[in-house]
């Protein structure tokens, strides 16, 4: 129990944190619209640049998490992601927002990567599925806060009040986390700069680890950049959701990813037992999620809000592919390991988010003001397209091997 309170929930506090600023401008985005004046776009770069800034720290990332330690490294970003809170909310134009947006990717960028080499430190191997799948829904819960709680904010201040607020509570959070989580031997492993970089081109340079990365950062990408923008669009513009409506399905598409996370950790910790691993249990559920995908570029007849969340339940479980990696490295590249699978992850989630952006604005505007269901249809296509391409890189790539038995 004193692990949980002391090492599992402080580093909880900030992914949580993490979580809401990633999915908040579904929300917003109308609001943002309105006042910014900005297209399908500009809102793609303004909402992604936060993937992008968030990537461009993975491979610093995962030398100082092995270093310095999760704990002192995460404490140190959260102070950036408040600052670029405090800017966004401030910002008087579009660009004042981007360079906010940017801020905030990058502070809070340790969130995730800190706490799994945090549990690789404190947690034994075999509880690292579940552990991490705690982790994940964590996120999910963060996620929830961001859809209805938000929408019911608005009634009392803005955007800009919220990412005050925001900024605020992410100040606590990093004093918090360096001040209540305990030290570890072996948390900080002081090393040559060329030790360091060595440890990051051994991980970068395995046969196993690209034969598993271009599935994992492809269907990763796909869900991040739909569930945490254009979710909330699509549910306006094809689902034919009020404002309320759409708040309401995007908490509920938010509280079905919360039972993926814990899911996923669940299922594959009960099959680790009989031999299967993590990455066995992501594969059969990356899968699933491109189906889910499928039945949106072809406009199936589905119900919207079943269909986003089918496809959140799947969508979630490509992070399994960490815990499973993170196994088949030396434990002192546990770090770099996951900020070396992050860096793919997010790169894709920066471009797949924006390039929807633009796709859309290839299409003229529907009557109503919104985008067009097509236009939707062919963006989602493409990233889907991209998708499949990594899966048959998995089948045919034979270099490396894809450990799906212990």
């Amino acid at each position: 129990m004193n692990i949980i309170l002391r090492v599992f929930i402080p580093f909880a506090l900030g992914y949580f944190l993490s979580y809401i600023y990633r999915v908040v401008n579904a929300v917003i985005a109308p609001d943002l619209v309105a006042e910014m004046g900005l297209d399908a776009s500009d809102l793609g770069l303004l909402t992604s640049t936060y993937f992008l800034t968030f990537a461009a720290f993975q491979i610093p990332l995962g030398m100082l998490l092995d270093r310095y330690g999760p704990r002192r490294t995460e404490s140190v970003l959260l102070l950036f992601a408040a600052a670029g809170a405090f800017v966004f909310a401030l910002a008087p134009n579009t660009t004042t927002l981007i360079i906010g947006r940017g801020l905030i990717g990058f502070g809070v960028s340790a969130c995730l990567m800190a706490a799994f080499k945090g549990f690789v430190l404190w947690f034994p191997a075999g509880r690292l599925p579940l552990v991490n799948g705690m982790q994940m829904a964590v996120g999910g819960l963060g996620a929830l806060s961001a859809t209805v709680p938000i929408e019911a904010a608005l009634s009392f201040t803005d955007w800009r009040g919220i990412f005050m607020a925001l900024g605020g509570m992410t100040v606590v959070a990093a004093i918090l986390l360096f001040t209540v989580v305990p030290d570890k031997e072996g948390e900080a492993e002081p090393s040559r700069m060329a030790d360091q970089f060595g440890g990051v081109k051994q991980v970068m340079t395995s046969p196993m680890f690209w034969r598993i990365a271009p599935i994992t950062f492809t269907t990763q990408a796909a869900f991040l950049s739909l569930q945490s923008l254009w979710s909330g669009p699509w549910l306006r513009d094809v689902g034919g959701l009020g404002r309320d409506e759409v708040a309401f399905a995007l908490l509920t598409i938010a509280g079905a990813m919360t039972v993926g996370f814990i899911l996923a950790g669940v299922v594959a910790e009960r099959l680790g037992r009989l031999g299967v691993t993590p990455i066995a249990v992501a594969i059969v559920s990356m899968v699933g999620s491109m189906a889910m995908q499928l039945v949106l570029v072809l406009g199936l007849p589905v119900p919207p809000l079943v269909l986003w969340c089918v496809l959140a339940l799947f969508g979630t479980n490509g992070i399994l592919v960490y815990a499973g990696l993170s196994q088949t490295f030396p434990r002192h590249l546990a770090g770099r390991v996951n900020t070396g699978m992050n860096l793919l992850v997010f790169v894709a989630s920066f471009g797949f988010q924006w390039g929807v952006g633009v796709v859309i604005d290839q299409f003229p505007l529907a009557q109503t003001g919104g985008y067009l269901p097509q236009a939707y249809q062919t963006g989602i296509g493409v990233v889907l397209a991209l998708e499949v391409m990594a899966l048959l890189w998995m089948v045919f790539y034979r270099k490396g091997p894809l450990p799906l038995k212990v």
